[in-house]
């Protein structure tokens, strides 16, 4: 049997083939919106989770791989975003979901590393939020950032809507956030979860999310 190789996408071909437009940090209102989020408040059990992980990242991120990445620092950050909670109705957060679509004649296919999406326990529905993480260096076969923008192409093609996907591009300790509405993405500055203020403000990025998600995404 022959087996076709997944095409690996560069962020550059995307904007090409698909005639996306890229736009800089903060400059639409839906990133601007989403950024204006307040620091959380921690109870006691998430001040002394916030605290370990922090350390841990502090002292370990540019040794650990990309499993030692999600293992260690990156379920808890989702943890306490509440975007991994089962007390959540009408969503689910999965890992490693492989979806595809053809976007334009053109067949995409990738793996999310998170997922959140409508649905119940491992079936999903409509994607709303995709996350690629990676290991501190580069994956030297594949762009993590092309890779969430095939993830948005494609959950376009399956929601049949306008609503705005959002995700996240993990490489060690640099977060960036993006927001795509119709072929225009938006990519936020990089964000340093080594240090305390920008771990907070992951955090309150990450709850914020699925305050927009309850209140305007799920139908």
């Amino acid at each position: 049997m022959m087996i076709t190789k997944v095409r690996e996408w560069k962020e550059a071909e995307l904007i090409l083939h698909f005639q996306l437009t890229k736009i800089a940090a903060y400059q639409t209102p839906l990133m601007q919106e989403w950024f204006e989020a307040d620091f959380p408040i921690f109870d006691s059990y998430e001040q002394r989770l916030f605290d370990e992980i922090l350390q841990d990242a502090q002292d370990n991120i540019v040794a650990w791989g990309e499993e030692d990445l999600k293992m260690y620092f990156i379920t808890y950050v989702l943890r306490l975003s509440g975007l991994m909670s089962p007390k959540n109705k009408g969503f689910v957060g999965v890992f490693e979901k492989k979806i595809s679509a053809t976007v334009n004649h053109t067949k995409l296919s990738v793996r999310s590393d998170f997922m959140v999406a409508k649905g119940f326990k491992n079936i999903i529905e409509n994607p709303y939020f995709h996350f690629q993480e990676y290991k501190p260096q580069l994956n030297p076969t594949g762009e993590p950032m092309a890779q969430l923008i095939e993830a948005f192409l494609i959950g376009q093609v399956k929601n049949a809507n306008d609503k705005p996907l959002y995700g996240c591009e993990v490489i060690g300790g640099s977060w960036k956030f993006v927001v795509m509405e119709g072929k225009n993405y938006c990519i936020s500055e990089a964000l340093d979860c080594t240090k305390r203020e920008s771990l907070l403000k992951i955090i309150a990025i990450l709850r914020k999310f699925k305050h927009i998600l309850e209140t305007r995404l799920l139908d």
